[in-house]
């Protein structure tokens, strides 16, 4: 049966069709928002996975470049790998509906959403994890939800909800907010420097939009909807674990009330768990995985009660202190600028490259082309935690985490008409014991400031986490990364000294409360702001030149009419100047016209001859000049660059010259004067000059 219904949702009609497509999916449904369509299917297997500890859960977010009206680029003329939009949009779908499946499931679920019409204006991502929730509740997979997911915008002071992409660009806020009925799921955004009370009012915003959507899910559930599956929770042999708690509890007790490094723990965990596997494998046989359950809970129950009843953690801090923080600046002598900040046992090494308009990035995705001139690269390679892993190029958390980091340090960055060079940072994380995001983020900053980069304000970033046990929780400020594992939030917020500049929250519980966000955004202003002077500490504003290396960039405005002349045929004119002064020109349609080199004075000496190349000849103006040809009757004098005027043999000097050869050779240096430009062509005089210069010498 085919069930169709429609809301209006922020001034649009928002509609999900349920039954018409992709039948033998679990659930599938097409929802549509504006002239915006994506199709999302939701398919489980019968069978749950043995033997694994995880929950098998595959979101695949997918643009079709004909949902615009647009060829793929490249070769093949066929969608390739997924996108960075791409690989965004399905963290979006996944982050918040991954803590709403029950514990003991285990079968492999896979969501996959297909934009299939783009018009424009609604971003389809929102609309897709909208769209996974439906399939999911309407089908028979045991979700947990529903959760709905929206965009908030605010323009002069209003909010706006599932702003358009023009209404994003004027926005000082955007932001993305899922939830349940009653409570957030998951948050991720970016901000212009905004305190905290107005992110909390946003969130609050969005959850009132997000209940709606709630609702309006459960209409459809009831038309519709599938009868769920049963979850059989898995049993433990008899006896297993109170004979484990015998052995382990009182010294597991004692190593996590000991402070320790990660290394450390980590030893004395596997120590003891070798140590419980073989006192009991005889008595419980093929229970080697249960046991690995059973301590690694018995370890998450001991630390949680440790927070909650004495308020100390695992490395001995209290909930709201940040661990030692060491900054070095400067220390790859070839990049632009680099820093190494490290916080704890947590260590990035940033390096800042600058370049020209040429450089930057060409994004071609639903939306028209456009270049981006920041770009943040963040690497998270095997060994920052101790391990042996196969590097296979950029994973998703690698690309969620650059993309955090990028937003947060976008806000503070000068004008391209201050400073106009493309900018690439690379964020390296060499050690990892919690938020290597929000590190990156300090060292991102302190990079641009060692490079030169004239930026507003420093921006620092921070990571909160929780443990919450029925009424009872603690916030913990620079959470570690076992405090991350073992917790129920990672709450990531970046920013100056002004606001809040980037932010995401994920959590493994089913939503927190306001009371919740709100405490952990001030007790992470209060965690920023100690970064922040840290960071002042080893460089207080941005150094006052540039490294030697970086390239020297003038700037120089043209008419865009003359762009064509400077081009020339086929490229030819401006790759010959580029060639003859070892520089790099980037042209924009504006008459913008980028000069990049290593060298300044090679890069002025360019400028010099594109403006004279550029600018209108004057008559009567006198000249420097080139001979570039000998005829007969006089001689063509280059007085621009690309611009020849006749020298007449008439107009050289005032006695007579028989021949133009007693007098220039090809390659003299000439001072003429313009005596006019008819039908295009240019007369000169070297006799108007001579005059001239005999009167100045009378005088």
């Amino acid at each position: 049966m085919v069930v169709k219904k429609e809301i209006e949702f922020g001034g649009r009609k928002l509609s999900v069709e349920v039954g018409k497509f992709a039948k033998q999916a679990n659930g599938a449904v097409m929802v549509t928002y504006g002239e915006t369509m994506v199709l999302v299917t939701a398919v489980a297997a019968p069978e749950p996975k043995v033997d694994i500890d995880f929950f098998p859960l595959q979101v695949e977010y997918r643009e079709r470049a004909s949902a615009a009206g647009k060829f793929p680029g490249g070769f093949f003329k066929r969608e390739g790998k997924p996108t960075e939009k791409e690989v965004l949009s399905s963290r979006l779908i996944d982050r918040p509906i991954r803590p709403l499946f029950d514990d003991a499931y285990k079968n492999e679920t896979q969501i996959i959403a297909t934009v299939l019409s783009f018009d424009g204006e609604n971003d389809a991502d929102v609309l897709a994890a909208l769209g996974a929730s439906c399939a999911l509740h309407l089908s028979d997979i045991p979700f947990l939800g529903p959760i709905a997911e929206v965009r908030v915008g605010r323009i002069d002071g209003n909010w706006v909800i599932n702003p358009t992409h023009k209404q994003v660009a004027a926005s000082d806020i955007e932001l993305i907010v899922a939830g349940t009925d009653d409570s957030i799921m998951m948050v991720e955004g970016e901000a212009k420097e905004l305190a905290e009370d107005v992110l909390l009012e946003a969130i609050k915003f969005a959850h009132l939009e997000i209940k709606k959507l709630v609702a309006f899910q459960n209409e459809l559930r009831t038309e519709s909807g599938k009868e769920k599956r049963l979850v059989l929770s898995k049993e433990l042999p008899e006896g297993l674990k109170d004979d484990v708690y015998a052995i382990a509890l009182e010294k597991f007790t004692a190593i996590v009330g000991s402070i320790l490094s990660k290394e450390e723990r980590s030893t004395q965990n596997k120590e003891l768990t070798t140590s419980v596997k073989a006192s009991l494998l005889e008595q419980y046989p093929d229970q080697e995985k249960v046991i690995d359950e059973i301590m690694h809970d018995l370890e998450k129950d001991l630390m949680r009660k440790r927070i909650l009843e004495v308020g100390i953690r695992l490395d001995g801090r209290n909930t709201t202190e940040v661990r030692p923080i060491s900054i070095e600046l400067g220390l790859l002598t070839r990049t632009h600028g680099s820093a190494l900040f490290t916080r704890g046992e947590t260590q990035s090494l940033s390096n800042l490259t600058l370049g020209s308009k040429n450089d930057e990035q060409l994004i071609d995705g639903l939306l028209e082309e456009y270049t981006k001139r920041f770009i943040l690269h963040y690497n998270f390679p095997p060994y920052s935690v101790g391990e042996v892993g196969r590097m296979t190029g950029v994973g998703r958390r690698e690309i969620g985490h650059g993309n955090l980091a990028e937003r947060s340090l976008k806000q503070v960055l000068p004008s391209e008409e201050d400073f106009p060079y493309a900018l690439r940072l690379i964020s390296d994380i060499l050690e990892s014991n919690g938020s290597s995001s929000m590190a990156t983020v300090c060292a991102g900053t302190l990079a641009l400031m060692d490079g030169g980069v004239p930026i507003k304000r420093p921006v620092a970033g921070i990571a909160m986490g929780l443990i919450k046990e029925g009424s009872s929780f603690a916030v913990l400020t620079d959470i570690l990364g076992n405090e991350d594992h073992l917790g129920d939030m990672d709450f990531k917020v970046a920013g100056t000294d002004a606001g809040i500049t980037g932010l995401q929250m994920d959590i493994k519980i089913r939503g927190i409360s306001f009371e919740i966000m709100e405490k952990a955004l001030i007790q992470a202003k209060a965690g920023r702001m100690h970064i922040l002077g840290k960071m002042k500490e080893a460089i207080s504003e941005p150094r006052s030149d540039m490294s030697k290396y970086a390239p020297r960039m003038l700037i120089l405005m043209i008419e865009p009419e003359q762009i064509g002349g400077l081009i020339g045929s086929g490229g030819k004119t401006i790759q010959k100047i580029q060639r003859t002064y070892g520089v790099e020109i980037a042209i924009q349609d504006n008459g913008m016209v980028q000069i990049s080199s290593p060298d300044l004075e090679s890069a002025t000496r360019c400028q010099e001859y594109i403006s004279r190349m550029t600018t209108p000849l004057e008559v009567g103006r006198i000249y420097d000049g080139e001979v570039v040809k000998l005829l007969e009757f006089g001689a063509l004098v280059e007085i621009a660059p690309g611009k020849s005027g006749l020298l007449h043999v008439s107009e050289i000097d005032f006695k007579r010259v028989n021949k133009v050869t007693d007098v220039f050779k090809e390659g003299d240096l000439v001072r003429v004067k313009l005596l006019k430009i008819e039908n295009g062509k240019m007369s000169l005089s070297r006799k108007e000059v001579l005059k001239l210069e005999q009167n100045s010498e009378k005088e």
